[in-house]
């Protein structure tokens, strides 16, 4: 028997998701096209995306994407913003967007410091809702507060927010990517929140012109059947499994910082990243090295490296998150075998 605890990669979809998929492929049609058969996908389509903005208390604009790299991407690579800043820690997928952004610096704890951010009207910032490393949770409301008092604007990576997880977010970002197949949705949709499409070039095309391709509306039906069903709150089961690990040899990362209550990063010192990925894995455990989208390479993390960690130590660094399956047997489980390893390894700490 395997357990999965790699649900910020991606996670399961919902039973809801699953039926509210199949169901829009039987009556597909382009949502385009002008006869009957369009028009009603259409409706449905325009439904979905009401329902996935009112998820996240959004009432401005909403545009469906393939998912937060391209919400990203969009909003990076057609913003009107003449200068573009984004923290150290951010998603690849920003810094492949944006090369040639301004880099904010982050403390030890992974945090942008907004009494630091130098200004000028009409600037973009983006920065991440919660890392997809280590979990770190930036203060998005005081870091608002500095960018608009500037006149600039902020957009904010929600990938790892759960829908109704901070309501308070759809007052203060002015851009937000967000994506599906980590909320328990299909994978290939998810969702860029605009407050005024002013900010952004039009491309033509599909989603109110800035996004060209026929929309994808069996996948944005299972979007919207996902965030009807509220998420766990992991705040214990993630704080459980950080005491059980640093007493027993292992380091939290940021244990300091407030964090996504579904994601931790550890560190056991002495024992490479792959070689406990390997040993976990064959343990029957699915965890990761860091985001999905870099963790195949092993290369070192960036994020570790802005938090002043050695590549050396970046390198001993495992994540685990939790979904909504996840429950305590399965971290005492997986507590179990990290502790073997350690043992194994000569790491372990009594």
């Amino acid at each position: 028997m395997r357990t999965y605890l790699d649900h910020a990669a991606t996670t399961m979809m919902t039973e809801a998701a699953r039926a509210a998929v199949s169901e829009g492929m039987t009556r597909w049609a382009n949502p385009s096209s002008p006869h009957a058969e369009g028009r009603a996908a259409k409706a449905a389509l325009e439904g979905a995306r009401v329902e996935v903005a009112a998820a996240y208390g959004w009432r401005h604009e909403l545009l469906f994407t393939s998912g937060a790299s391209e919400a990203l991407a969009i909003a990076l690579g057609r913003s009107q913003a003449e200068r573009v800043l984004v923290s150290a820690v951010e998603h690849d997928a920003v810094l492949r967007a944006c090369p040639d952004a301004l880099t904010l610096p982050v403390g030890t704890d992974g945090l942008v410091d907004p009494a630091a951010l130098s200004l000028t009207p009409g600037d973009l910032v983006a920065v991440q809702w919660a890392n997809s490393e280590t979990g770190v949770r930036q203060p998005i409301a005081a870091i608002a507060a500095a960018v608009h008092a500037a006149g600039a604007h902020l957009l904010v990576d929600a990938a790892q927010m759960p829908a109704g997880a901070d309501p308070a977010l759809a007052t203060q970002a002015d851009l937000i990517a967000l994506s599906a197949h980590k909320r328990g949705g299909p994978p290939g949709i998810g969702a860029l929140l605009v407050r005024d499409l002013a900010l952004l070039s039009p491309s033509g095309g599909q989603e109110r012109g800035y996004r060209p391709g026929t929309e994808n509306l069996p996948a944005a039906l299972g979007y919207a059947a996902a965030l009807a069903e509220p998420e766990p709150d992991h705040a214990e089961l993630r704080a459980m499994l950080d005491d059980r690990i640093t007493r027993s040899g292992g380091i939290a990362v940021a244990a300091g910082a407030g964090r996504h209550p579904a994601i931790g990063s550890y560190r056991l010192p002495g024992v490479a990243a792959a070689t406990q990925l390997i040993r976990l894995d064959l343990a029957g455990f699915a965890v990761s090295a860091g985001s999905a989208c870099a963790s195949g390479s092993m290369k070192p993390s960036h994020v570790l490296a802005a938090m002043g960690w050695r590549a050396e130590e970046g390198r001993e660094v495992i994540r685990v998150s939790f979904g909504r399956t996840t429950g305590a047997a399965e971290v005492e489980a997986f507590v179990a075998a990290w502790r073997a390893m350690a043992r194994a390894t000569g790491r372990f700490a009594a």
